[in-house]
């Protein structure tokens, strides 16, 4: 009854409209009540879910990804991926991906890449006669490959969800490859839209002019060769790299490029503060629901739910993506994290499948929910970015959803794209 009560609960809040956390909040609450367990416990649940030293390299990764937007180094990608990929049919859409794979390198969030790639190619793309329907679907779709890309702060909430002690750097590591290979899928697909659809091609800018802008690019793109490689060498932690690159970033912005005053910098701060506060409040409300499911003993009843259908790993891991895909399309990605990782992991692990393979495959299904309604917030960001409604991206997004579904099918499967590079560098 309390689990029915628990997750009934939830689900009516968050149709009609409550934000997450209280949503999450509300349910566990009523369920501590039914349970005679004092509220003070929950209040504690709440406090220790906060209380993790990883989880203040959030703040911090936040802030540098929004200082990097506004510093203009995402104006500074998109002409290298332009001089790259721009020659090609549509190729202002393999430019978009291309552009996003780097501007998630060095900032890590879906939303912040879909703001600036939005801001910086939409305009272009309406003047070169592309669709508002494909630049948006092609925006969005391609800032969840900033999921993948390190640095990652959802990898380091995974990590602190875990329970394991999971090398951060490790899953940083792992997501490379996978970054790689979902950004190469969609600009299969970009293009064959493009083609369909008859854009124009590209004129190359020429060696030099790409050479320039590559070079321009370089201050911008060591951010994130700074902060794995300050991880894997041991010089410093994950958490500490994210404080080393805001200075870094600060340094880039304003003595190098020039263009990060004190008017965009307290900008970046307070847009930082207000985003890091829902996260931590979602961890925060997370964490206690997720107590209140161990309580239950949830995990333990769907893993002898999952292992009674099947022990075929790949079959488990096929039915833990339906479960994740389908979570995903109404709820946001941390608060999901922070629930599901402790329910699935352990069954995942029970069948030999390793938590960081496991780790990005999560990541991944829970970024194509970010793109999903009627809760996907990266989509709702490409449509006011794109100035297109939800309703005419969601007609004709579907190749590249297809596109994420076949990158998601092909890391699943095959756990040599994940593992290699941290069997190789990791700790």
């Amino acid at each position: 009854m309390e689990l029915s009560v628990l997750l009934g609960l939830l689900l009516f809040l968050l149709a009609i409209g409550v934000p997450v956390a209280f949503s999450l909040m509300a349910a566990t609450l009523v369920t501590f009540v039914l349970l005679d367990i004092p509220v003070v416990v929950l209040l504690q649940r709440m406090s220790s879910g906060m209380s993790i030293f990883s989880l203040m390299a959030i703040p911090f990764f936040v802030f540098a990804g929004d200082l990097m937007y506004r510093a203009g180094i995402a104006e500074r990608l998109v002409r290298v991926a332009d001089g790259i990929f721009g020659r090609a049919q549509g190729g202002l859409g393999q430019v978009t991906v291309g552009a996003s794979m780097m501007f998630g390198a060095v900032s890590g969030s879906a939303i912040a890449s879909a703001s600036a790639m939005g801001a910086a190619l939409n305009p272009l793309m309406r003047e070169r006669g592309y669709d508002a329907d494909y630049g948006a679907n092609i925006t969005s779709t391609a800032a969840i490959v900033g999921l993948l890309i390190p640095p990652s702060h959802n990898m380091i909430i995974y990590a602190a969800a875990s329970g394991i002690g999971l090398s951060v750097g490790n899953l940083f590591l792992a997501g490379v490859v996978p970054g790689v290979l979902t950004g190469m899928a969609l600009m299969v697909v970009a293009w064959l839209v493009a083609k369909k659809r008859g854009y124009e091609k590209g004129i190359f800018p020429g060696w030099r002019s790409l050479a320039k802008s590559f070079i321009w690019a370089i201050p911008g793109l060591m951010t994130a060769i700074i902060i794995l490689g300050g991880i894997l060498s041991g010089i410093f932690t994950a958490t500490e790299s994210s404080a080393i690159a805001v200075i870094y970033t600060i340094l880039v912005g304003a003595l190098v490029y020039r263009t990060l005053g004190l008017a965009k910098f307290l900008e970046a701060a307070k847009q930082s503060v207000k985003i890091t506060a829902m996260v931590l409040l979602i961890i925060s409300a997370a964490t206690g629901f997720s107590f209140a499911l161990a309580i239950l003993k949830t995990p333990t009843q769907l893993g002898e739910l999952i292992t009674s259908v099947t022990d075929n790993p790949i079959l488990i891991l096929l039915m833990m993506n339906v479960i994740l895909l389908l979570l995903g399309t109404f709820m946001d990605m941390s608060p999901l994290i922070i629930i599901m990782t402790p329910i699935l992991l352990p069954v995942a692990m029970s069948v030999g499948i390793d938590p960081t393979h496991f780790g990005i495959i999560m990541i991944l299904n829970l970024g194509i929910g970010l793109v999903t309604p009627p809760v996907g917030a990266v989509l709702f960001v490409g449509s006011a970015v794109g100035n297109v409604t939800v309703e005419e991206m969601v007609k004709t997004i579907w190749p590249f959803y297809g596109a994420l579904i076949v990158a998601l099918l092909v890391i699943t499967l095959f756990p040599a794209l994940s593992m290699t590079l941290p069997n190789i560098f990791g700790s």
